[in-house]
């Protein structure tokens, strides 16, 4: 298992508390096992101050994913430029 990276995220909670949230991306790399090659599994884990949950994904279900982020991420990036051009307007 290698630990490719980690997004740390830090926010106050109502009362004024602070806390954090680590998304944490780990990789097994693919095997052999009884003569056949395997796939590897990517493991998204997440952790905070209450526990660790982890998630482990195919390599296909990774890309899914990856490519959902990357279309969601775009779609908000796009919106907020467009209320900074009202906001000049």
């Amino acid at each position: 298992m290698s630990v490719e990276d980690e997004l740390t995220h830090w926010y106050k909670s109502d009362d004024g508390a602070n806390h954090r949230s680590t998304l944490r991306l780990e990789t097994e790399d693919p095997t052999v096992v009884s003569g056949y090659p395997k796939d590897g599994v990517i493991t998204l884990r997440l952790m905070n101050g209450i526990g660790t949950l982890g998630f482990k994904l195919s390599p296909d279900e990774s890309f899914r994913i990856g490519t959902m982020l990357l279309s969601l991420g775009k779609e908000l990036m796009l919106k907020k430029r467009t209320l900074w051009q009202q906001h000049e307007e």
